[in-house]
């Protein structure tokens, strides 16, 4: 991965759960880390992969980061003002170089 392709800031969030001042448990995402990217729609190579892995390919996004401990499925990415549930983490290689996200786009109220 070159440098230059590390062009696009995205934020990583973990749902969490908070007191509300009357007292009711409310679930909110909280800002973990933010961190440089290069973000790709999927390609058609991608969306079949998917596919025989039996994930719904539609609109999915490949986020390309410097490798990092803690990244896991159960965070969201937030990127130009959007959210992206991630569905898969991969060590590119095992070097703990490179990782690559595989997130869907959230509709709205996700």
């Amino acid at each position: 991965m070159r440098i230059s392709d590390l062009r696009h800031r995205i934020t990583f969030q973990r749902k969490t759960t908070i007191r509300d001042p009357e007292g009711n448990v409310l679930e909110t995402w909280v800002d973990v880390v933010t961190v440089w990217a290069a973000v790709e729609p999927m390609s058609i190579r991608w969306k079949e992969f998917l596919q025989a892995a039996a994930i719904n390919a539609e609109r999915y996004t490949l986020f390309r980061i410097r490798y990092r401990i803690g990244i896991t499925p159960d965070m969201r990415i937030s990127y130009g003002g959007q959210q992206y549930n991630i569905v898969h983490v991969v060590d590119i290689a095992g070097r703990h170089q490179e990782l690559h996200i595989i997130a869907k786009d959230v509709v709205a109220g996700g």
